[in-house]
C-alpha cells in the first residue's frame, strides 16, 4: 500500500486584491513613484498654502525690491526666494501659483474627460450619421496647433482664468472623445457585450455599466498626462497675458512679469519655471507608471 499524497487544491493562493497588483506594477516603476509622491506634496501645498505662506500673494514690501534669495550677497532670510520687482516673495507666491495650477489643472481634466467621454459613447454606440458629425468635427479641432486654437478661444472670450480653462477644455476634448469611441468600439466587438444585450439590457444600461468601465484604463492614463498638458497651456496663455490677470499668481504670469529682469534678477524667472518643470515632469512619470500598471500588455 502506498501513502496518498494530500491534496495541494486547499494549499492554492488566492488571487491578489486588484489594488494591490496595481499597486506592486505601478510601484515596479520608480520614476512613477517619485511622480506620485511629488505630486501628493504639491497638492499639500496647494490646499495649505493659507497656513504655510510666510506672506500674501499681493502683499508687498516697498524695502525690498528684487531682493535676491536667501543663500545669495544681499539675500535675508525674510523673503527665502527673494522678491519680485514690486516687493512682493516670490515663494509665497509659487506657492499659491500651486493651488491655482492644480484647481485650474483638476477643473479641466474633469470637464474634459467628462464631455469626452459622453461624445465618445454617443460616437461609439450609434454610428452613423452622429457618428460622423461628432469625429469629423473633432478631426478639424486636432488639424488646429492647440495653443494656437486655445488663443483663438480666449481673444473671443476674453482674456482670464476661467476663460482660459475653457478654452483649454475645448482643445483637449477631442483627445478624451478618440480614445473612448475606440475603446467603445473595442469593447462592443466582444462576447459579453453581446451576452448583455441578447439579456435585455438597454443601451444606457451598456453604455454606463457595460461597456465604460472597460474602457477606462486608457481614459485614466490619458487624465493623468492631460493634467500637465492643462499646467502648461494655462501657464503658456498666462505668459501671453491671455490667462490669470495680475496680480493673481499664476505660474505663467509670473514668468511674463518677470521677462524684463531676467539678466539682473534670475530668480524672478527661475523658480516659478522650476515649478512648472516639477509638476509637469512628476505627472508624466506618474502617467508612464499608471500606463504600466494598467495596460495588461505591458505588465512585466
Amino acid at each position: 500500500m502506498t501513502a496518498k499524497t494530500p491534496s495541494t487544491a486547499g494549499t492554492a493562493q488566492a488571487p491578489p486584491h486588484p489594488l494591490v497588483e496595481f499597486w506592486r506594477y505601478f510601484s515596479a516603476n520608480r520614476g512613477a513613484t517619485v511622480g506620485l509622491a511629488v505630486i501628493v506634496l504639491i497638492s499639500i501645498v496647494a490646499a495649505s498654502a493659507d497656513v504655510i505662506s510666510l506672506y500674501a500673494p499681493e502683499e508687498q514690501y516697498r524695502d525690498a525690491f528684487l531682493r535676491p534669495p536667501a543663500w545669495t550677497e544681499g539675500g535675508s532670510m525674510r523673503f527665502i526666494l527673494g522678491t519680485d520687482d514690486i516687493g512682493r516673495d516670490i515663494l509665497s507666491r509659487i506657492i499659491y501659483g500651486a493651488r491655482v495650477s492644480m484647481s485650474i489643472g483638476a477643473l479641466v481634466v474633469t470637464l474634459s474627460l467628462g464631455l469626452g467621454i459622453a461624445l465618445g459613447l454617443a460616437a461609439g454606440f450609434a454610428r452613423g450619421v452622429v457618428e460622423i458629425a461628432i469625429m469629423r468635427v473633432m478631426d478639424i479641432m486636432l488639424a488646429l496647433p492647440a495653443l494656437l486654437l486655445a488663443i483663438v478661444i480666449v481673444a473671443i472670450l476674453g482674456p482670464s482664468l476661467i476663460n482660459a480653462a475653457m478654452a483649454i477644455v475645448i482643445v483637449a476634448l477631442p483627445h478624451y472623445v478618440r480614445l473612448t469611441r475606440a475603446a467603445v468600439i473595442s469593447e462592443t466587438a466582444k462576447d459579453y457585450v453581446t451576452a448583455s444585450r441578447v439579456s435585455g439590457a438597454g443601451v444606457i444600461r451598456l453604455m454606463l455599466i457595460t461597456v465604460l468601465p472597460n474602457c477606462l484604463a486608457p481614459l485614466i492614463v490619458q487624465a493623468t498626462l492631460g493634467f500637465s498638458t492643462a499646467i502648461l497651456d494655462l501657464a503658456a496663455l498666462g505668459f501671453l497675458g491671455l490667462g490669470a490677470q495680475p496680480p493673481t499668481p499664476e505660474w505663467g504670469t509670473m514668468l511674463a512679469n518677470a521677462l524684463q529682469f531676467i539678466q539682473r534678477a534670475w530668480w524672478v524667472v527661475t523658480f516659478p519655471g522650476l515649478a512648472i518643470l516639477i509638476t509637469v515632469l512628476a505627472f508624466n512619470l506618474m502617467g508612464d507608471g499608471l500606463r504600466d500598471a494598467l495596460d495588461p500588455k505591458l505588465k512585466r
